[in-house]
This record gives structure tokens, C-alpha cells and sequence, in this order.
């Protein structure tokens, strides 16, 4: 069983900062220096999307991003080799930030799924979140993922009622991540005055019934919504608005200078 840095990190008292990259976006070879600016920067722990053809949850940025990392290559298998390369320090310093996969069940049903965790851990990633994956219907792949020492992560939504929260905390294994609004990723608008009051209630109820960290994304895009939601939860969640940040790049080195760039201003 492996080392969870998850686990690890948790036990520190501070609030986190979660970076969500698509790998090889929006160019080829970007993946390796993007992890490690994030890291430099202060990421405290990357989420890598798994891409996939039909993303449903997710807004059209990250639907973008999905659909240009398959035209660039990216099955799991070069997503696999991509971790074993950041972990080794192959091609970038050694990322040693925790890393979650986040995607949907067709791409590790497809690869098989106790081959897909074998492969993940022996690559050297920590937990996975998987939005369409029913906690009720995941206690099976729930013992297999905890006995590879991956860390499962479930998503709780504003309209989980308290009961369903209970369970999720209960089955999440280090914390859950709460969707912000009822939207696709990176369409949310916390700016406005009702959406933030309801999210703030939201939150205080899901901290009523959860036991486990939680975390926050979707519509969080800058600073002052991050130390928000850090008065909230203990992280908060940015992917769009990264993505959108280092979409225009042309080459890895660019893509890794607005990702370091962009990722400081909200430390």
C-alpha cells in the first residue's frame, strides 16, 4: 500500500489551494513544465483531467481543453507515463504535490479498472475523483481503489440533502469536494450577491454534516473568491479560469510561465 500524500498533507493546519490542468494543453510537451510551476508556485494539489471525448459536466473551457489533449495525444496510458515522468523528475524537477486524477468511468472502464489503478499508483498518483461515479454504487471500487492506497474523492452538490452528505463524508476517504453551484464547470457566477449568499449557506449546512475536509470549486476564479471560500471550507478548487489563462500559449515554456504566473497571484 502506498504512501498517500494526501493523508500527509491534511494533517497540516492550512487552507488549500487546488490546481485542476488538462495535460498537454493547449500544446504538446506542456504537461511536465506546467506541473512544475504549479508546484513552484505553491500549488498545494494538482488535479489532472483524464480526457474524454463526452465531458458532460464540465463547461465549454474544459470541454476544449478535453477535446485538445486527445488531438494531442493524450490516451491514459501517455497520462500514466506523463506522472511516472514528473515523479522520477524526468523532463522537470521532482513533483513530489500531491496528484488526483479527475474524470469520468468510460476511460478506466475502458482500460480496464483494476488494471487503471494498478498502473495509477505504480505511476505515482494519489487519489481519483470520478463525477459520475454514484457513491452508492461505488462501495466495490471503493475497497479495490483503498487497497492500491488511493485516496477517493465524491462530489456533494447544493441539493444533497443532509442524509446524502453523511454518507459521502463517509465514504470520501480524506475529503469531499463540494460543486459550488448546480452548473458546469466554469460557468458558475459566485460574483453575483444571491448565488454567493446561497453558496455560503450551502456550505455552512454541508459543514453541519461533514466530518472530513472539504474543498470548493467551480466559479472560483481569482483571489478574493479563493479567501472566501476559505472562510468557508478548508480549499478551494481552480481550473477554469487557469485554462483560460494559458490557453493562447504556443509553446510549453510559455504555457508554464502564465501557469506560475497566474497561480502566484492567488497565494
Amino acid at each position: 500500500m502506498m504512501h498517500n500524500r494526501i493523508s500527509t498533507l491534511l494533517q497540516q493546519d492550512k487552507k488549500l489551494l487546488i490546481a485542476y490542468y488538462m495535460p498537454e494543453f493547449p500544446v504538446v510537451e506542456s504537461t511536465l513544465p506546467v506541473l512544475e510551476a504549479l508546484q513552484e508556485s505553491g500549488a498545494d494539489i494538482i488535479e489532472l483531467g483524464m480526457p474524454y471525448s463526452d465531458p458532460i459536466g464540465d463547461g465549454p473551457v474544459i470541454q476544449d481543453a478535453a477535446h485538445t489533449a486527445i488531438r494531442n495525444g493524450v490516451t491514459m496510458r501517455h497520462l500514466f507515463a506523463l506522472v511516472r515522468k514528473a515523479r522520477r523528475g524526468i523532463g522537470c524537477m521532482k513533483i513530489v504535490t500531491p496528484i488526483i486524477l479527475m474524470g469520468y468511468c468510460n476511460p478506466m472502464i475502458a482500460y480496464g479498472v483494476d488494471c487503471f489503478l494498478h498502473d495509477a499508483v505504480e505511476a505515482g498518483v494519489d487519489g481519483l475523483l470520478i463525477p459520475d461515479l454514484p457513491p452508492e454504487e461505488a462501495a466495490d471500487f471503493l475497497e479495490r481503489a483503498k487497497g492500491f492506497g488511493l485516496s477517493v474523492v465524491f462530489l456533494i452538490s447544493p441539493v444533497t440533502p443532509p442524509e446524502r452528505i453523511e454518507l459521502i463524508d463517509s465514504l470520501s476517504t480524506d475529503f469531499s469536494y463540494c460543486i459550488a453551484v448546480n452548473a458546469t464547470t466554469g460557468t458558475a457566477k459566485l460574483s453575483d450577491a444571491s448565488t454567493g449568499a446561497a453558496v455560503d449557506e450551502y456550505l455552512k449546512r454541508v459543514r453541519k454534516h461533514a466530518r472530513k475536509k472539504i474543498v470548493v470549486g467551480f466559479g472560483i476564479k481569482d483571489r478574493e473568491r479563493v479567501e472566501h471560500m476559505w472562510t468557508l471550507a478548508d480549499g478551494a478548487v481552480i481550473g477554469t479560469a487557469l485554462l483560460q489563462h494559458i490557453a493562447a500559449s504556443r509553446t510549453p515554456e510559455e504555457s508554464a510561465r502564465l501557469a506560475g504566473e497566474f497561480w502566484k497571484t492567488l497565494k
